[in-house]
């Protein structure tokens, strides 16, 4: 199972760290080429290398985490995604205003998938600040919790392995249309809080 990352904002690093400290290996890009992340990987470790767009997006899940306006031309000229997954990692609003994006009554989710054509979306690792992603999973005695939901079952049940690897407590909100729609920031109920399952 392969991992590409397409972004390198506090997300996207947030979840390389996460990857390094379990010891899985991805690819990670941004918009100004690989040599542009040469010191960033230097500092991640030896799990982590730099790649082009298009090799982080031929892995077999492609978490992606790209500042709004952004996205369309971050996800534009890729590979065909042919049934590969996509971790939908964005949230429509943008520093330093903090302006929510106009998605004339979609959710942020259903605007990605329409990027990703042909891709099994699934909606993680958006709710958590980033120090929390790339944190100790445990805590107080138990896991922090990691919400995810998509359409697809078997692309849901990858993305909760790779959450479980990572050592969150990966909790299942049903399909796009009602969990991207809680853990959406900004107006979903669910983001900013840190939550931890015990037993």
């Amino acid at each position: 199972m392969t991992i590409g990352i397409i972004g390198a904002g506090n997300i996207g690093i947030a979840f390389a760290q996460a990857l390094t400290k379990a010891g899985i290996a991805a690819t990670i890009a941004n918009s100004r080429g690989p040599d542009s992340l040469q010191e960033l990987v230097g500092k991640l470790g030896p799990t982590i290398e730099a790649g082009t767009r298009e090799a982080a997006a031929s892995a077999d899940i492609v978490l992606v985490a790209v500042n709004w306006s952004k996205l369309p031309s971050a996800l534009a000229g890729l590979p065909a995604w042919n049934g590969r997954i996509v971790i939908d990692a964005n949230n429509p609003i943008e520093a330093p205003l903090f302006k929510p994006a106009e998605l004339d009554g979609r959710t942020s989710s259903e605007i990605v998938a329409d990027l990703v054509p042909g891709a099994r979306l699934v909606k993680a690792f958006n709710h958590l600040q980033s120090h929390l992603v790339s944190g100790n999973p445990r805590s107080e005695g138990g896991r922090r919790v990691l919400f995810y939901s998509g359409d697809d079952t078997g692309a849901k049940a990858e993305v909760a392995g790779l959450i479980e690897r990572l050592g969150f407590f990966g909790l299942d909100l049903g399909p796009l249309a009602i969990g991207a729609r809680l853990v959406q920031f900004p107006g979903g109920p669910l983001p900013t809080h840190n939550l931890v399952k015990f037993g």
